[in-house]
């Protein structure tokens, strides 16, 4: 007789979980994912570089997601604003954060204290590229190379001045002051677009950036570049040489840019997400133009 109570018992549990089993399944948030427009969140004003590749994926996602695929600004404090903003979001998929190394890395890195934690407060759905850095001034400098740039410094130390719309960007003309024994000053931006834009009035004497925010203005010759931060020279710049050809060692910096979403997001939904990023940065014109 125990014997029987304890068989139906232990039938009578796996009964019930068996129905909670069937029950989640009825209820995978993912399938009915996504019923409502997404955000991707970007913590650089519009016009740089991390807002750029957002609305060329962002575009693409909303095709095959069937559903808009909204990109918000959200500038400040380095991306820190934003990458609270999403931290704190619900977990449900419909919050993305437009994740930079130098939100995930650097600043971890160079403050003590921060409002999110990289490791902890987000589930990583797709990385989307790595870039290097292009250092560009005004053409109205006196200037043709890196050479005559730290030349130019030394002679005016108390009036030259870098844009940085990031940290990473703040990080690489630090390295470059380190390294040429320069004093230029920061001027911080909300957004490499904005730092781009500071060279091209004379605001500024120069700036590191990546390539979207300063390529139109590249080949519109209304700035400079000087060198690419890459261990070799950059097909989609040939006539650019490297730091290390410029005469600065160990300036080899490439950056990264990847989503994220909240912690706790449902593992099905991240995994759609991440397909679609997959299927969106492999097709031919997204990668051209990438």
């Amino acid at each position: 007789m125990v014997g029987l109570r304890l068989y139906a018992r232990l039938m009578g549990i796996a009964f019930a979980s068996l129905l909670s089993a069937t029950g989640q399944a009825q209820d995978d948030p993912a399938k009915n994912f996504p019923n409502k427009p997404i955000h991707i969140i970007v913590g650089y004003s519009a016009g740089g570089g991390n807002d750029i590749v957002a609305r060329v994926i962002g575009a693409k996602m909303s095709e095959g997601l069937g559903q808009p695929v909204l990109i918000e600004n959200k500038p400040g404090a380095q991306s820190i604003v934003a990458a609270k903003y999403v931290a704190k979001a619900a977990p449900d998929g419909y919050t993305i954060l437009m994740g930079p190394s130098g939100a995930m890395t650097m600043n971890p890195a160079t403050y003590s204290s921060l409002p999110y934690s990289p490791v902890h407060d987000f589930a990583p759905v797709s990385i989307i590229g790595s870039f290097p850095m292009i250092l560009v001034v005004s053409p109205s400098l006196p200037v043709q190379s890196v050479k005559d740039l730290v030349a130019y410094a030394k002679s005016k130390p108390d009036s030259v001045s870098y844009g940085s719309g990031a940290t990473l960007f703040q990080f690489a003309s630090e390295l470059f002051n380190l390294k040429t024994n320069t004093k230029f000053e920061l001027i911080p931006y909300k957004g490499a677009g904005d730092a781009v834009n500071a060279v091209m009035s004379d605001q500024v004497t120069m700036a590191f950036t990546d390539a979207p925010p300063a390529l139109g203005s590249l080949k519109g010759g209304k700035v400079r570049g000087l060198a690419i931060t890459s261990a070799k020279r950059h097909p989609a710049f040939p006539d650019m040489p490297t730091m290390t050809e410029s005469g600065i060692s160990e300036m080899e910096i490439n950056t990264w840019m990847a989503l994220f979403v909240p912690a706790q997001t449902p593992a099905g939904i991240v995994k759609k997400l991440q397909e679609e990023v997959v299927r969106v940065v492999r097709l031919p014109e997204i990668r051209d133009r990438l």
